[in-house]
């Protein structure tokens, strides 16, 4: 099944000379990249190479030291409330407060995205559906496994839509048939209208996505001069 398109028009996601520093050390530099609508973008690269960084940068998290990130031609900076609206980003932790259920964690971000009860339940239960966690619903996070945790981390993304995916090591802890339900997902997003920036290291399939390897924007460590 695939869902309503998300933005009716056609947009464009762009980061344009961008550069990261953490802890004094330039993480890349001179970095860019451009996505449409419907677009898929796949951070490859060894550890350390700053994959998880690039996605903090892209959610707003981190400002870049230098460059542009842009939305339509329109500077995110310029609106950082409005780019945080549009985007869903799922970092290496798992957002599951373990005293709620499943369902309960799914319904908390589904009412932030839409305070209207009878369609945050819909969007919950497809969610549930969508990633094998019906039979979960009323388990407190506590008593989840990793896989199971991940996978109702994941949920977040159909219990709160947002036309922007950023996912960090989307397929850690999942099994096979785990990972077969999130390409299927994310082939759905693409098909209406939204965009997939993801990091991995392993092999997830991402048809017609662009590959942005990190570690061709390293800039060499110096001891002698950092700068």
């Amino acid at each position: 099944m695939v869902p309503a398109m998300i933005n009716q028009g056609s947009s464009t996601f762009s980061g344009r000379d961008l550069a990261c520093v953490r802890g004094g050390r330039v993480v890349f530099a001179g970095l860019g990249f451009s996505l449409g609508s419907g677009g898929g973008l796949l951070l490859l690269g060894p550890n350390g190479s700053g994959k998880s960084s690039l996605l903090r940068v892209l959610a707003g998290l981190l400002r870049p030291a230098h460059g542009v990130l842009a939305w339509d031609d329109e500077a995110i900076a310029e609106d950082p409330e409005a780019h945080a609206a549009r985007t869903h980003y799922l970092g290496h932790h798992d957002a599951v407060k373990p005293v709620l259920t499943v369902a309960e964690n799914l319904r908390f971000w589904a009412h932030l995205h839409d305070p209207h009860a009878e369609r945050a339940g819909r969007a919950v239960d497809r969610a549930l559906g969508r990633f094998g966690l019906s039979h979960l619903a009323t388990i407190p996070g506590k008593m989840l496994s990793a896989g199971q945790k991940r996978r109702t981390n994941l949920a977040r993304l159909l219990a709160a839509p947002s036309p922007l995916w950023l996912l960090d090591e989307p397929t850690t802890a999942l099994d096979k048939a785990s990972i077969k339900a999130l390409e299927a997902v994310l082939a759905e997003h693409r098909a209406g209208g939204g965009m997939v920036v993801l990091s991995t290291h392993a092999e997830i399939d991402l048809p017609g996505a662009e590959e942005l390897h990190l570690d061709r924007f390293a800039v060499p460590w110096n001891e002698e001069d950092p700068a």
